[in-house]
């Protein structure tokens, strides 16, 4: 009976060490997770800025007649084009982060 619980014994602690991560497996995945968190802030804060940019092209236009002007639909391009940059600075972070996995 004592033999059977040693060996239990052994064989949960040789799963439990095998379940553990070296100390430089733990480094890559905080610098995975790390870039992860900074992909996602890179978007977040794009999107305020875009946001931000698109409601002051809302004032330029001060027509309802579902037209945008010129000055409108430039800054609307604009804030567009400041969403796709940070989405492809965001998709190369999370690319980095996944190689280090």
């Amino acid at each position: 009976m004592k033999k059977n619980i040693l060996i239990l014994c052994g064989a949960v602690s040789m799963l439990a060490l095998a379940g553990c991560d070296t100390p430089a497996e733990n480094a890559n995945e905080a610098a995975a997770e790390n870039l992860d968190a900074q992909a996602d802030a890179t978007r977040e804060q794009a999107d305020a800025t875009a946001d931000a940019m698109e409601d002051k092209a809302d004032t330029l236009d001060t027509q309802t007649d579902g037209v945008d002007s010129a000055a409108e639909q430039k800054m609307e391009n604009d804030a567009q084009a400041v969403r796709d940059k940070a989405e492809v600075k965001a998709d190369a972070m999370e690319d980095k982060a996944d190689a280090k996995d």
